[in-house]
């Protein structure tokens, strides 16, 4: 196979200007078209960034590309992904993969039966910080992980994003939009789940953006915007993840993992940097040793100060494994296990019931210093 493939996005929203400028960075990765419904938003992309701007048809015939990023919104997901395996290419998508398991299982039977590759976001469990948590579970640090909690919490999507009706409709909600950070990281970490229980609800019906340009409009509420689960994973550790855009402010910590010879502290995994610590029995928490990793550098800034971006990542470590003829860490079938444990926590929320996982995956390969420096250019 070619040591490079041609990519191309469909969907030139917010999210594409992410894939756009930092898949440079990476090796095997040659964007060269990209289309949206709405012709214009492509074409400013293309001039933007120097590639073809196409309509959707004309790209999922391009002889030229080889893998095609799915970054429309997530009730098209599905369909979209499904258009581009029966166009004979790979898919990569942005989260969550798609809104139900059978839709996910849908594109697992279409994709084995063509050989073809589904490749998801996130990709930011696969950050220098992620990465070094991921070493010290493995070396044993903090002996063997039992429990721990998980808080992603705020007042919402309403007062910052453009147009943040969807987030709030069927497909949308915290869980899912939120939830795949932790859940792809806890896979990283420990492993795949057994089984989820959950307690949900939503604060208001609706809700009024305060953003521009649409303040003052109000948007239904049809989806759980406050989630509280429990995870037992096959490990035997029990997890907890409190989702909610219910939240003014809170002192959670993002993720906490407890173990039998100490506890340890990871970052926000909607990023790829952060600080590390951990501590042992004496109860002294400390950071962990800063490794040289590649994506734990900081590379960008944001309104929040400096910080590590590695976005993209998944997307390359998927062309090099397709190249190599390795699995891929952001697989199809992590992100189908992903799918399985967001919407059985719904699902339990709906029933009040616990949920058996009908899934499962390996953990991913870890990605060191040299694995993660061999994937940039």
């Amino acid at each position: 196979m070619a040591k490079e493939l041609g990519v191309g996005i469909i969907g030139c929203g917010n999210i594409s200007t992410t894939y756009f400028s930092l898949a440079p960075l990476f090796k095997g990765l040659n964007i060269r078209a990209c289309a949206d419904i709405n012709r214009s938003a492509a074409e400013l992309r293309a001039e933007e960034y120097g590639v073809a701007a196409q309509s959707v048809d004309e790209l999922l015939a391009n002889d030229e590309l080889d893998v095609i990023v799915n970054l429309t919104i997530p009730a098209t997901h599905f369909a979209v992904s499904k258009s581009i395996l029966q166009a004979g290419k790979h898919v990569y998508s942005e989260k969550p993969l798609v809104l139900s398991l059978e839709e996910g299982e849908e594109l697992q039977a279409m994709a084995k039966a063509k050989g073809l590759a589904v490749g998801c976001a996130p990709d930011t469990f696969l950050g220098g910080s992620h990465q070094l948590a991921r070493q010290y579970i493995d070396e044993g640090g903090v002996g063997r992980i039992t429990s721990g909690t998980c808080h992603v919490m705020s007042p919402g999507m309403e007062m910052w994003h453009p147009n943040p009706g969807f987030f709030f409709l069927a497909g949308g909600g915290p869980i899912l939009d939120l939830g795949p950070y932790y859940i792809a990281n806890l896979i990283n970490l420990i492993g795949p789940v057994k089984r989820v229980g959950a307690l949900t609800s939503m604060a208001n019906p609706t809700r009024t953006i305060s953003s521009q340009p649409l303040a003052g409009q109000t948007i239904p509420v049809e989806t759980p915007t406050n989630i509280h689960a429990l995870l037992e994973f096959v490990s035997g550790a029990t997890i907890t993840l409190s989702a909610s855009w219910d939240v003014w402010s809170h002192r959670h910590a993002n993720m906490e993992l407890y173990g039998t010879e100490g506890s340890l502290y990871v970052p926000d995994p909607n990023f790829f940097g952060g600080t590390v610590e951990a501590s042992g029995r004496n109860k002294d928490i400390k950071p962990l040793e800063a490794w040289d990793h590649p994506f734990g550098k900081v590379n960008q800034e944001s309104p929040n100060g400096p910080r590590a971006n590695y976005r993209t990542a998944g997307l390359a470590d998927m062309a090099i494994a397709l190249i190599d003829g390795r699995d891929p860490r952001c697989s199809l079938e992590r992100a189908l296990h992903g799918i399985d444990v967001m919407t059985s926590i719904l699902k339990s929320g709906e029933e009040g019931r616990f949920i058996d996982m009908t899934t499962t995956c390996t953990q991913p390969a870890a990605l060191g210093i040299d694995e993660a420096q061999a994937l940039l250019r």
